[in-house]
């Protein structure tokens, strides 16, 4: 039998969201939604055959099974009471979604043959998520807390706008 080490200390006092203003806290959660209705609505579309046939489709249907749940599960794990088990156990779930979105982008390339400036987010991914990890171990949370707010603005909400820009896969799939 195989033991899993999980400290289950309670949540901090206050720890509310990483005290996150107002603002804030609509922008991720207004994002997280907008993100993800327009990914299922594109998804949807290319499930049921409303567009041509894509010539990268498990790359591409791989990234999107991985990156649509990351998007609410990102902002829940933001907005949500941190220290706690809960926390921890999601906060590691939705960095093993983003690892395996990352991976998966390797796979995806533009018609060319070769990486779009897209990819940026890709390297972008593959540094925020050690330093992440080692922020939180070394009880830095000032400093983890400003690696997962940027990282998830930059890998998800402005990598989830530039995706369905005009002549891109999911600007195709959602209104091509």
């Amino acid at each position: 039998m195989t033991d899993i080490a999980i400290d289950e200390r309670p949540p901090r006092a206050g720890a509310s969201g990483f005290l996150l203003s107002n603002r804030l806290r609509l922008f991720l959660g207004a994002a997280a939604a907008l993100l993800t209705g327009l990914s299922l609505y594109a998804v949807t579309r290319w499930l049921f055959g409303f567009i041509g046939p894509d010539p990268h489709n498990f790359a591409v249907a791989f990234h999107i099974a991985t990156v649509v749940p990351a998007i609410p599960l990102g902002a829940y794990v933001l907005l949500a009471p941190k220290g706690g088990l809960r926390h921890r156990l999601l906060g590691r779930f939705w960095l093993g979604l983003m690892t395996a979105t990352a991976i998966s982008t390797i796979f995806i390339r533009s018609f060319s043959g070769g990486f779009s400036p897209i990819h940026v987010f890709t390297v972008m991914t593959f540094i925020a998520i050690p330093g992440a990890i080692m922020s939180a171990r070394s009880g830095n949370i000032d400093k983890h807390r400003k690696h997962m707010i940027g990282f998830y603005i930059g890998a998800l909400i402005l990598a989830g706008i530039t995706a369905f820009t005009p002549g891109r896969t999911m600007w195709h799939w959602a209104f091509g």
